[in-house]
């Protein structure tokens, strides 16, 4: 058998087959409301740039060191996964994705904060 290209990697897909289904990271307080904040952000930020043809937000990966794009539904319901369980899953990256269709979140919050004023 050809060695398990995910052994010993904490975030092994396969794990939550042979898991108990009630395991989780619990957040804690603090954290929980920093993705409920960065959930009502997101909201935000889309309505105000998904107009202009921004497909989502681009994050530098500190693991990787390589871009990921996520567009507005994936962030979410990886957000939404986040409050839920804890922990977000990996999933398949953007295919072929056009960085100039991609904003970083600074760029958003500097957008929003543009148009909307801050205070």
């Amino acid at each position: 058998m050809p060695p398990d290209p995910f052994a010993g990697d904490p975030h092994d897909p396969a794990l939550s087959l042979d898991g108990p289904a009630d395991e989780r990271d619990d957040l804690s307080d603090e954290e929980r409301e920093e993705v409920v904040a960065d959930l009502a952000d997101l909201a935000v930020y889309q309505a105000l740039l998904e107009g202009r043809g921004v497909r989502g937000i681009v994050v530098d990966c500190g693991d990787c060191g390589e871009q990921h794009f996520h567009e507005w539904s994936l962030l979410r319901a990886s957000l939404q996964q986040l409050l839920e369980e804890g922990q977000m899953r990996p999933h398949e990256p953007a295919f072929d994705p056009d960085p100039a269709d991609y904003v970083t979140w600074e760029y958003c919050r500097g957008y929003a904060d543009a148009v909307i004023g801050d205070g």
